[in-house]
């Protein structure tokens, strides 16, 4: 019996050995010396205590000096463009009975009505300046053709009034057909115009488009800066234009570009200005050239063109510029009709003017009848 209770205590005893050396069992818990395999998914993922970076989107963000100012951030000194500092640029131009044009005209003798309500003149200038002039000439099968004398006429036009412009002014020079096509770009040397010319040589087509040519080269033109002008040498034929002669006026007014124009027509085709096809399209070179502010020529023979350059010279050079701020200043796009008077302003009857004689004399105001007003930026 002593026995049996002696082993029995001598196996308990050797159960707690045993227990003892296994320790407290861990329970999923990493440790420094056993570190995770790299393939193991768990390993790239942060654990709960772990705090994950801030997102993109909570960092500061930064200034930028490309991005537009709110408007309420504009500030007092920012530059706001109003209605009240806008104004509406008028050339003038004067002439007596012979197409001479009248100096020394004073400021307090003008009168401009917009929509025949007067306007307060608040710019006023007058002098001789350089000019950019495109020379947008009608080359066709309608009348030109290689060697023959309307094509000779044609050229000695053109080169006759290159031969009136001064060396500070620029002249770029295009021809239309069907097509418009600029054959030389600004320029004031003399050389590279004339090697221009040179170009004309065979017409491409027998078509005339000459509202397409004008409106496209106004529009080119309205984006300039400084005196400017357009002379087309045509026939005032049109014959297969996109646009219409309403929309023509419409363009062509609002480019603020004056047109000045010498009529081929009674020089190439003498005696075919009774026709009235041929009497349409002068009056419909009277309209444009008016209705901006320019003027027309119909020479018959060539030994008018001197005269007839010499009055477009003082026409384009020698103008009164003046500036007024509209009375209506409501942006909505409509055309808006100029008037120009010279009145004295002791009686507010029209001016009279004589010649060295003391007889009186006619003359003639010639500036743009209009303008479009801009519309409101919604």
């Amino acid at each position: 019996m002593k026995k049996l209770i002696v082993g029995l205590a001598a196996f308990l005893g050797l159960l707690a050995g045993l227990s003892a050396q296994d320790g407290p069992v861990s329970v999923g818990s990493d440790t420094v010396a056993r570190p995770r395999k790299a393939t193991d998914p768990a390993a790239t993922t942060p654990t709960p205590t772990t705090p994950a970076a801030p997102a993109a989107t909570e960092l500061p963000k930064i200034p930028s000096k490309l991005a537009p100012k709110p408007k309420d951030e504009a500030g007092p000194g920012s530059t706001v463009f109003s209605a009240d500092t806008s104004l509406v640029t008028v050339d003038v131009a004067v002439f007596d009975n012979k197409n001479n044009f009248v100096p020394q005209i004073g400021r307090k003798f003008f009168r401009i009505l917009e929509d025949n309500v007067p306007q307060t003149i608040k710019e006023f200038s007058v002098g001789q300046a350089p000019i950019t002039v495109t020379l947008v000439i009608e080359f066709s099968k309608l009348f030109q053709w290689y060697g023959g004398s309307n094509w000779f006429m044609t050229l000695q036009t053109a080169n006759a009034f290159l031969n009136t412009m001064k060396r500070d002014d620029y002249v770029a020079i295009v021809r239309y057909d069907l097509r418009t096509q600029i054959v030389c770009d600004f320029t004031n040397d003399r050389a590279t115009l004339q090697q221009a010319l040179h170009t004309f040589t065979f017409p491409d087509f027998s078509e005339a488009n000459l509202f397409d040519a004008l409106t496209d080269t106004a529009d080119r033109m309205s984006k300039l800066q400084g005196r400017k002008a357009i002379l087309i040498l045509t026939s005032g034929l049109d014959t297969f234009s996109k646009i219409t002669f309403d929309q023509t006026r419409r363009k062509l007014q609002d480019s603020g570009v004056p047109i000045y124009s010498i009529g081929l027509l009674q020089m190439l085709n003498p005696g075919g200005a009774e026709n009235i096809t041929l009497l349409q399209a002068d009056n419909e070179m009277k309209t444009f050239t008016k209705e901006t502010g320019g003027q027309a020529f119909f020479p018959r023979w060539s030994a008018e063109l001197p005269d007839a350059f010499a009055a477009l010279q003082g026409t384009m050079r020698n103008q009164y510029t003046l500036a007024y701020s509209p009375s209506n200043q409501e942006k909505d796009g409509k055309f808006r009709k100029i008037t120009v008077q010279l009145i004295d302003p002791e009686t507010n009857q029209p001016i009279s003017m004589k010649d060295e004689k003391g007889k009186p004399i006619k003359y003639t105001v010639v500036a743009k009848q209009g303008y479009k007003a801009p519309r409101a930026v919604e």
